[in-house]
C-alpha cells in the first residue's frame, strides 16, 4: 500500500515539474514522448548520475540536477555558450550560458536562484539568446518556481 502511495506522489510531481519546464505544446509533446520511453517497472533500478562528475557554479544548480535526475529526465551541464555581442574585430564581448540542456525535450534552463539582482541581466541575455536564436527553446526559472520544485521534490 506505501508503495503505490509513494508511486502516485511520484507521478503527481512529474506531472507538476512537466508544466513548470514546458513553455510550449511541442515541449510538452516531447515530455510525453519521454514518459512513454520512460515508464518504469515497480522493480527498477535508478541509474547511476553524474552528480559527482560535475563542478556545479552553485549548490541550487546540483538540487535541481538531482530533481530532474530522480524524474529521469536526462541533463547537460552547462554545454553551450551562446555568442550574443562581437567587437569590431569579431571576437565575443557578451555571450550566455545557460545552465542546464534537456536534450530529450530540446530546452535550456537558466536558474536564478542565488542573486535576484542578475535577474533583469538574464532576461535581457535571454531575450537577445531568442532574437538572435529563434530555434532555441529556453526557460528562466525563477527562485519561487525552483522552491516550488524543490518543495515537491523534498515532500515526495
Amino acid at each position: 500500500m506505501e508503495r503505490v502511495n509513494i508511486n502516485k506522489r511520484i507521478d503527481i510531481n512529474k506531472k507538476a515539474l512537466k508544466r513548470k519546464l514546458s513553455n510550449s505544446e511541442e515541449i510538452s509533446n516531447k515530455t510525453e514522448n519521454i514518459e512513454k520511453t520512460h515508464q518504469s517497472s515497480e522493480d527498477s533500478i535508478l541509474q547511476p548520475t553524474k552528480l559527482d562528475e560535475v563542478k556545479f557554479a552553485h549548490e541550487s544548480e546540483r538540487e535541481f540536477a538531482r530533481i530532474l535526475d530522480f524524474y529521469r529526465i536526462k541533463w547537460e551541464y552547462e554545454p553551450r555558450t551562446f555568442v550574443l555581442e562581437r567587437d569590431a574585430e569579431g571576437n565575443p564581448t557578451v555571450s550566455f550560458t545557460p545552465d542546464f540542456y534537456l536534450p530529450e525535450l530540446d530546452l535550456y534552463i537558466e536558474l536564478t536562484t542565488l542573486n535576484q539582482r542578475l535577474v533583469t541581466r538574464k532576461n535581457r541575455k535571454i531575450k537577445a539568446l531568442k532574437k538572435l536564436y529563434p530555434d532555441i527553446n529556453i526557460k528562466l526559472f525563477y527562485k519561487k518556481d525552483y522552491h516550488s520544485l524543490l518543495f515537491k521534490y523534498i515532500n515526495r
